[in-house]
């Protein structure tokens, strides 16, 4: 397999404001009558990347008991409400967050527009990024990777360690490679 992905254009992230946002904050669109971000259709078409992806990665779903009946918009809501921490990335040379679940704003303590379309490798400090780096290179040459732990730090450089962390490929459906996505939910702060 090719070690290069096809991007997908993804958004410029907004400039980050000075203060943390507020946990019920994280997932608000940026207006009272928009739809939220994340149940717009190109993010719609990442989550089925991401949970189809992982499906055919670990031959588990990422998500026990989601239904199978479910539509996309719920799918993706229940993506987004999951307790363990979901992000992925587009297969740029330098990859873009294309998504981010509530779980993941609120550990790096962003907003859905500050993390989607932020470059991957600013979720770990820069002493970091090349151990990153490798593990993405191996969870790409075999499509997926299990058991990946590492250190990354917040928005305002505070570290946290990820343990058990899962690693997988991302596909459309005519199969290209889209990205990569990563999920866990064992991490602490350091």
């Amino acid at each position: 397999m090719s070690s290069r992905l096809a991007a997908e254009p993804t958004p410029t992230p907004a400039v980050p404001s000075a203060a943390a946002p507020a946990v019920g904050d994280l997932d608000r669109a940026p207006g009272p009558c928009q739809e939220p971000p994340w149940l717009l259709p190109p993010v719609l078409r990442r989550v089925a990347w991401i949970l189809e992806g992982h499906q055919r990665a670990f031959g588990q779903p990422l998500l026990a008991g989601l239904a199978a009946d479910l539509s996309p918009r719920q799918r993706a809501q229940e993506l987004f409400t999951a307790a363990r921490v979901v992000l992925a990335h587009d297969g740029g040379d330098d990859p873009r967050l294309i998504y981010a679940n509530r779980a993941a704003l609120a550990l790096w303590r962003r907003r859905w527009h500050e993390m989607v379309g932020l470059p991957s490798r600013l979720t770990a400090a820069p002493e970091q990024r090349a151990d990153r780096a490798l593990a993405l290179a191996r969870a790409l040459d075999q499509e997926a990777l299990r058991g990946y732990s590492g250190l990354r730090v917040d928005r305002q450089g505070r570290p946290f360690r990820i343990e058990a962390a899962r690693l997988w490929t991302l596909r459309d459906s005519p199969g290209m490679a889209r990205g990569q996505a990563a999920s866990f939910a064992r991490w602490w702060w350091l």
